[in-house]
């Protein structure tokens, strides 16, 4: 979190450093509004960059990363991890049906197993509970 301030920090500072040089330079006449335009968007653009490969790339588990004795241990079967890992995509249970070529109630039975074996009561639950155990 103080990262994430500092570096909001020094982008204020650094467009307000360019705005006041940007004014001075007018009123002198040494550089032309394009320009100046243009240093505000490079730092925008940069600005961006970062804040895109900080917060959107965030590091996924791994199948290495995966504890499989504790699935191993909840008695989760395979076909019911892959409904798991479906769930953890947002997926419905009819999405989860056609994509896994099952019928929807089936879903539902694996569903509600998935519920009972992690101690959950709703789904989104039953992800959290299975990231907090790294199965997923």
């Amino acid at each position: 979190m103080k990262k994430t301030i500092l570096v909001f920090t020094l982008l204020i500072v650094a467009l307000y450093t360019i705005f006041r040089i940007s004014k001075y330079s007018l009123i002198l006449g040494g550089t032309t509004i394009e320009f100046i335009i243009t240093a505000i968007a490079i730092v925008f653009f940069i600005v961006g960059i970062y804040i895109n490969k900080k917060s959107l790339h965030r590091p996924q588990n791994t199948p290495e990363n995966i504890n499989h004795q504790k699935i191993k241990e909840l008695e989760i079967t395979s076909r019911e991890y892959e409904v798991l890992q479906a769930i953890s995509e947002g997926l419905s249970n009819k999405e989860i049906a056609e994509k896994l070529f099952l019928s929807e109630s089936t879903i539902k039975t694996h569903v509600s197993n998935l519920l009972v074996k992690l101690n959950a009561k709703r789904r989104t639950q039953a992800v959290q509970i299975a990231k907090d155990h790294k199965i997923l």
